[in-house]
C-alpha cells in the first residue's frame, strides 16, 4: 500500500511550523505508529532528522500517541487510540494529513508531541484525596454499592491524553476535568473536599483552555468513550456547593 503522507514538522514551540510530503509504501497489516517508524528509518539511512512522534505502551492504555488524522484525534476509528490504528484502515485514503493536538494549553515541543502538562496543573489543583488514611485497612471497610462503583470505575478510564480538547472548538478541557471530578467525588472518601470542582475549572482556565459550549465532539473522540453526563454531574457540584 502506497500512501502520501503530509507530516507537522516543527523545530520547538516559537519557530513556524509547516506540513513536509512524504511517500511510504506499507503493509496494509502495519500498524499506524509502525509506518512512522519505518518512516523514519528511511528519513535517517539518508540523513534526515527522524519525524518527533509521542507513544509508549503501544496498546490503546496510556494515550500517548496524541495525533490528529486527517482532522480526526486519534484517527477514524472511535474508541481507539493512534496506535491501535492499522494502514488497512486507511485504503480509502491514500493521502494522509498528520498534526499533532491543536489547543493554546498544548504547546508544540516538537513536530507531532505537545507538551500536555497543563493537565499536570489541574490534577495538583484538586484532582486527588487529600484526608490522612492511616495504614492500609480492609477493601471492603467502607461499603459502596454497585452503582456507585460502576460509575466511579466509569469515569476513572479517562486516560488523560488530551483528545477531548484537540476536537472541541473551544479548546476546552471539560471533559477531562468533569471524569476527574466525577470519579473522586462519588466515592465517599472524595465527598470531602466540596472544593475540588471550583479549583480545578479555576485551573483549568488559568492553563488557557476554553470553556464548554456543548458541542459534544469531545464524547465522539474520547477513546475510552467516556460521557458528557459527566459534565452534568461536575456542574451539578459547582452550584450545589458555591
Amino acid at each position: 500500500m502506497i500512501f502520501t503522507l503530509h507530516i507537522w514538522r516543527q523545530k520547538n514551540a516559537i519557530t513556524q511550523g509547516y506540513f513536509e510530503q512524504y511517500q511510504i509504501d506499507v503493509s496494509e497489516n502495519t500498524s499506524f505508529l509502525e509506518m512512522l517508524d519505518a518512516l523514519n528509518e528511511q528519513l535517517i539511512a539518508h540523513g534526515h532528522d527522524a519525524i518527533a512522534f509521542d507513544f509508549d505502551c503501544r496498546e490503546g492504555i496510556c494515550g500517548s500517541c496524541s495525533l490528529v488524522i486527517n482532522g480526526s484525534p486519534h484517527g477514524k476509528h472511535q474508541a481507539t487510540t493512534t496506535c491501535q490504528q492499522y494502514m488497512r484502515d486507511y485504503a480509502e485514503e491514500p493521502e494522509l494529513w498528520i498534526e499533532p493536538w491543536r489547543a493554546t494549553a498544548f504547546p508544540v515541543v516538537k513536530d507531532l508531541i505537545v507538551d500536555r502538562s497543563a493537565f499536570d496543573s489541574i490534577i495538583q489543583a484538586g484532582g486527588y484525596i487529600a484526608m490522612r488514611t492511616g495504614s492500609a485497612t480492609e477493601a471492603n471497610t467502607i461499603a459502596i454499592d454497585k452503582d456507585t462503583a460502576d460509575e466511579a470505575f466509569d469515569s476513572a478510564t479517562c486516560i488523560g491524553c488530551g483528545a477531548c480538547v484537540a476536537v472541541c472548538p473551544n479548546a476546552s478541557a471539560t471533559l477531562f476535568v468533569a471524569a476527574k471530578v466525577s470519579h473522586l467525588s462519588s466515592l465517599p472518601q472524595g465527598k470531602i473536599d466540596t472544593h475540588r470542582t471550583q479549583k480545578m475549572l479555576t485551573e483549568m482556565e488559568q492553563q488557557g483552555f476554553g470553556t464548554c459550549s456543548n458541542y459534544r465532539e469531545c464524547e465522539r473522540a474520547c477513546p475510552k468513550e467516556i460521557s458528557i453526563s459527566n459534565i452534568t454531574n461536575m456542574n451539578k457540584l459547582l452550584y450545589q456547593y458555591k
